[in-house]
């Protein structure tokens, strides 16, 4: 998955402001208790990123 359409995910997830404040802002253990931003900084590929977020946000299927 692109960085692009990562970000455009979160978007439609979460709302474009809240997407950005979202991913610098929550920690999660599923990320090794980093961030969004940490994990994709740290190397985590954006699929893997987008998948905890789904998991652990209870994001429908269809948008998954």
């Amino acid at each position: 998955m692109r960085l692009t359409i990562f970000w455009q995910r979160m978007a439609d997830h979460f709302g474009a402001a809240y997407a950005d404040s979202f991913a610098r802002d929550y920690v999660m253990s599923d990320l090794g208790g980093r961030t969004v931003q940490e994990a994709l900084d740290a190397g985590w590929s954006a699929k893997e990123v987008w998948r905890v977020v789904c998991s652990v946000m209870d994001v429908p299927s269809d948008k998954r």
